[in-house]
């Protein structure tokens, strides 16, 4: 097992707990019930998980999943859901905030002398640590439940990115990969920022409860990386099938419409039409992310079509030629034991006549 690999495996999956933990201790802390301490316990399977990929894995990645993420996911997702759900009245100033920070500071540095006159470097360090640990609990309830989503959004792509990958993907595709979750991390975070932060919203628990659910259902596309790989096909007279022959060419395309329409933009925008329609709850941003939402919909359902016709048009040119393709990554092969179904279902799918045929006899005239 390389060193870096094995370094990167361990220092990914630490970070993980560390800010679970993180989350755990300020549900515990506005909670002020040590009862939700038992939260951290999630980290076992984190913890066990990291036991199996190092033994049977040698801690390289999964093929289109990723354990990791997906428990982190199961680790950190219920703290959030009860930081949000309880909120509470307590809001930020620029003035108090400011105060604190001098506070601060004229305790740090009445810590640094006493140490100098009178202990050692390790008092010192005791001691800034404590203030550093007064001064975070000083910060109020909705700057910590903030930070907390950005910084789980943060390192859910850093995360993604030192996790050691596995030999099914390349680091192309992987490049590619974090670049979609950088601008799908910025939408779910806009989603459940800027939707919960209306107070007409927060005013209704059971509108909490149904963002956050869609937010937790967008987060489920992170631990998978079909967005960039393809489904490998093997030229079997299954595969050869219509419905086959579009999935093995373009699984890649299909799922980023699919997550696109039914996990991401498509949820985002049935709740903000509820809230608009329903709740006669309007606002500028709102208005702007529905329309956005809109937009990138249609755009998929327009990638949809133009996907369908070529490849509607690529099977009726093989066809016509007697060639059937599998999967992009395979040559076209010259299939010369068609079935009579086969047969049938490509010329059902490609049902029309061509133009060459039915002008020939007028030309005769």
């Amino acid at each position: 097992m390389e060193l870096m690999v094995l370094l990167n495996a361990l220092v990914t999956r630490l970070l993980f707990m560390l800010h679970s933990v993180i989350g755990v201790w300020r549900v515990t802390a506005v909670k002020k019930e040590p009862k939700y301490w038992l939260l951290a316990l999630l980290n076992l399977l984190l913890c066990l998980e990291t036991g199996l990929t190092l033994k049977f894995k040698q801690g390289r990645g999964y093929k289109w999943f990723s354990p990791a993420i997906f428990l982190y996911l199961i680790c950190t997702v219920p703290s959030l859901w009860l930081l949000e759900i309880h909120h509470g009245t307590q809001y930020c100033g620029n003035e108090p905030g400011a105060v604190q920070v001098n506070i601060s500071n004229q305790d740090f540095n009445q810590s640094r002398d006493s140490s100098h006159g009178s202990e050692g470097t390790d008092h010192h360090i005791i001691q800034t640590a404590k203030v550093f640990v007064n001064q975070l609990s000083t910060i109020c309830e909705t700057v910590w439940t903030l930070a907390l989503h950005q910084t789980f959004l943060l390192l859910l792509v850093v995360g993604r990115w030192l996790l050691p990958i596995g030999v099914e993907i390349t680091r192309d595709q992987l490049s590619q990969l974090l670049l979609m979750f950088v601008g799908t991390a910025a939408d779910t975070l806009e989603f459940a920022s800027e939707t919960l932060d209306i107070e007409d919203v927060r005013k209704n628990y059971v509108l909490i409860n149904a963002i956050l659910a869609v937010w937790t259902w967008s987060m489920l596309q992170f631990p998978l990386d079909l967005a960039v790989q393809h489904i490998g096909c093997k030229p079997t007279a299954s595969t050869r099938r219509i419905p086959s022959l579009l999935l093995c060419r373009y699984s890649a395309e299909l799922w980023n419409i699919g997550v696109s329409l039914f996990i991401q933009d498509g949820p985002f925008f049935i709740v903000r039409s509820i809230l608009m329609g329903h709740f006669r709850i309007f606002n500028q941003m709102l208005v702007f992310f529905t329309a956005k939402n809109i937009l990138v919909v249609t755009l998929q359902l327009y990638r949809l079509a133009v996907i369908t016709l070529d490849f509607r048009a690529t099977i009726l040119q093989k066809s016509r030629k007697g060639e059937v393709s599998c999967c992009p990554c395979e040559p076209y092969e010259t299939s010369t034991h068609a079935t009579a179904d086969q047969d049938t279902e490509m010329k059902e799918f490609v049902a029309f006549p061509p133009k060459e045929e039915t002008q020939a006899p007028s030309e005769d005239k």
